[in-house]
């Protein structure tokens, strides 16, 4: 059964930081693009960062550039979406995805095949 399940999720103030985890199982990582998506209230869901399937192309939103990292550690079947300079416009539920057709990273939510649950994230003093 495959299964992605976020993690890391919570209360931040502004300027802080949060590490989100993605955990796969029933399928090997490996041959997956993986993305990361946040949809806040009364917001289409949007696309954060990807990352390819070997973890050496990323794709990141305009809006999380050289605040936001994602890695991947394909043998601890583990994608991480490092968070920094956290702002109130960050408030979302993120949720990782699968891409099982895919190569590079990919930002079109249409494109991924397995969907986490999803992980509240909430920027606020």
């Amino acid at each position: 059964q495959v299964q992605l399940v976020e993690s890391g999720g919570g209360l931040v103030q502004p300027g802080g930081s949060l590490r989100l985890s993605c955990a796969a199982s029933g399928f090997i990582l490996d041959y997956y693009v993986i993305g990361w998506f946040r949809q806040a209230p009364g917001k289409e869901r949007e696309v954060v960062a990807s990352i390819s399937y070997s973890g050496s192309d990323t794709y990141y939103a305009d809006s999380v550039k050289g605040r936001f990292t994602i890695s991947r550690d394909n043998a601890r079947q583990t994608v991480t979406l490092q968070m920094n300079r956290l702002e109130p416009e960050d408030t979302a539920v993120y949720y990782c995805a699968a891409d099982i057709n895919g190569i590079g990273p990919k930002s079109k939510d249409s494109l991924y095949d397995y969907w986490g649950q999803g992980t509240q994230v909430t920027v606020s003093s």
